[in-house]
């Protein structure tokens, strides 16, 4: 039987991807799905509002920035079918959540164990830059989710845009402003009735492929946010 908060995750998740309020970010990811890149020719975009994919009894959530152009925005679910997407899911493989390595298309049998992935921002945004106004117009999904997310213990923040985002969302559930500052590993508590959350850089191929983020640290991260969020 399905559950009441699993019936509301799929309603939200049918209201994001329905969404058109930014303008901007409307006309830019259909013209990627439109004029695509030469290797996924034949691939019908997806070109809509990414929505959150995952466990919906999980106790972590994983917080990115926003879909890939030829990544989400292509396949349709977040994080998956790009770079960025083959080093997390690697790295969640690898620290237990996730039951397989690779994460490619909708269909490739990736399942997440106690963690739900989302985005900051749900629509691909040109050059990966979103605008203020775009930010704040996705952060009522998000503050909405962690809300039906019953068993919510940690929210995992990859980049300084998903960690201001998650701050001003817990700081709206909490009724108050939270001060944080970004540092990859740190462990942040607002009090009992807020999830905690953690800071790790993105999985980026400017991060992983520099050697500001390595798979062993991220890995690292990734254990440290799941013990915290199953004690």
């Amino acid at each position: 039987m399905v559950s009441k908060h699993e019936k509301e995750l799929g309603a939200l998740t049918r209201e994001i991807i329905a969404c058109r309020v930014c303008s901007r970010l409307v006309d830019w990811r259909e013209k990627i799905g439109e004029q695509k890149r030469a290797s996924y020719k034949d691939w019908d975009y997806w070109a809509k509002p990414v929505p959150s994919f995952g466990d919906p009894e999980a106790s972590l959530v994983l917080l990115g920035l926003a879909p890939a152009a030829h990544g989400g925005n292509r396949t349709g679910r977040v994080f998956t079918g790009d770079s960025s997407a083959t080093f997390l899911t690697a790295a969640m493989h690898k620290a237990g959540l996730a039951n397989q390595p690779n994460s490619d298309h909708i269909d490739d049998g990736l399942k997440l164990r106690g963690v739900y992935v989302a985005a900051a921002v749900r629509c691909v945004p040109p050059g990966d830059k979103p605008t203020p106004e775009e930010q704040r117009s996705c952060l009522p999904y998000l503050a909405r989710e962690l809300n039906l997310l019953p068993n919510l213990k940690v929210v995992m923040a990859l980049g300084h845009i998903a960690f201001r985002a998650t701050l001003q969302t817990l700081g709206e559930m909490a009724g108050e402003k939270l001060r944080a500052k970004f540092r990859h590993g740190e462990v942040y508590r607002f009090g009992p009735s807020l999830p905690m959350m953690v800071a790790s850089y993105h999985p980026s191929p400017r991060n992983t492929n520099t050697g500001v983020l390595s798979m062993d640290a991220l890995v690292k991260v990734l254990d440290q946010a799941k013990k915290l969020s199953l004690s």
